[in-house]
């Protein structure tokens, strides 16, 4: 219909061939009337190339999340790369996701999912194809990261704390197997040190990183009778539950009472019932530094590349630290 050769309808429908443009207009015009769509099953087992990435993801009910899993797409779709989806509970179940998503011949990995184990990373490295993570204490060859400043964001806060006159300080972690937390964590004690608060004077809870276990935290610390009057939250979820148990449950209120900072900075942070002090992770920034590395290692064709990129996390102010005479 096209008048053309199948060569030159091959060369119309790949990105980089040769092709004059009004020979591709013809071979695009004949297509949409026959109704074709190229098949790129035989061009992948050809080159060897998917084009397309595997992104493994878990905690959506995370709204923080679910916007870095929104940005990443469309920068992925923008790069002319596929994106091929899977969830997961956590990093523990990261290696029988990746048994799945090597079936398709995918050309990398993106996965918000930190590495913590050493036995991982020796998985991903072992795949000899390109793997960037975010927030993952560990990498190792073809494995790069891009990491939230999660410590220094934790000595701020702490700072922070001290400045406001905090004698009660509480730190609220996520699960012990998040890399990010523990940094946050470690910040935090670092810089209370730091600020000449003892650290028998910190209260430290352990969360799930949800809204849930955050509310749940604060209720025990009403059981035992402890008062705090600043709390640090690993992230945005749990320093909401914990700011409606503190009202509900303690009959105290923010930042009259206790001041809280939380991490993540989601949309919720903003919500007028919570205005809460929180870390911007700098979502769009984080996937920008992932997509350079992920470029970089793709153009190096097969040589193992391992890098980390961090990104300082700006504090946004609001009313839960708002502290007046």
């Amino acid at each position: 219909m096209a008048g053309v050769s199948q060569s030159a309808v091959s060369r119309a429908f790949s990105p980089d061939a040769s092709i004059s443009s009004r020979t591709k207009q013809k071979v695009l015009a004949a297509a949409a009337s026959l109704g074709y769509r190229p098949n790129r099953i035989p061009a992948i087992m050809l080159s060897g190339r998917s084009y397309m990435v595997g992104v493994v993801i878990g905690g959506l009910e995370n709204p923080f999340y679910a916007t870095a899993l929104e940005r990443l797409a469309t920068a992925l779709r923008s790069s002319g790369l596929q994106v091929l989806l899977m969830h997961v509970d956590d990093a523990l179940t990261l290696d029988s996701a990746l048994d799945q998503l090597l079936s398709y011949r995918i050309d990398a990995v993106v996965t918000s999912l930190a590495i913590g184990s050493k036995t991982v990373a020796r998985a991903l490295s072992q795949l000899q194809i390109p793997v960037v993570c975010f927030n993952s204490s560990l990498v190792g060859p073809w494995i790069s990261t891009v990491n939230s400043n999660n410590h220094g964001a934790g000595v701020i806060a702490a700072r922070l704390m001290a400045a406001w006159g905090v004698a009660r300080p509480v730190w609220l972690a996520g699960p012990a197997k998040n890399a990010a937390s523990r940094a946050r964590g470690e910040g935090f004690c670092r810089g209370l040190g730091e600020a000449g608060i003892p650290a028998t004077a910190l209260t430290r809870l352990q969360g799930d990183d949800t809204y849930g276990s955050g509310y749940d935290a604060i209720t025990s610390l009403h059981r035992q009778g402890i008062q705090p009057n600043g709390i640090f939250s690993s992230n945005d979820m749990m320093a909401c539950g914990a700011i409606d148990a503190l009202r509900e449950r303690m009959g105290l209120r923010c930042p009259h009472d206790v001041i809280i900072l939380g991490y993540d900075n989601i949309p919720q942070a903003a919500w007028r019932s919570y205005d809460l002090t929180s870390f911007d992770q700098h979502t769009e920034l984080m996937v920008t530094r992932a997509m350079e590395l992920l470029d970089e290692a793709l153009v190096a064709k097969g040589t193992p590349l391992s890098r980390t990129h961090v990104v300082d996390a700006q504090l946004i102010e609001r009313g839960s630290t708002a502290i007046t005479d």
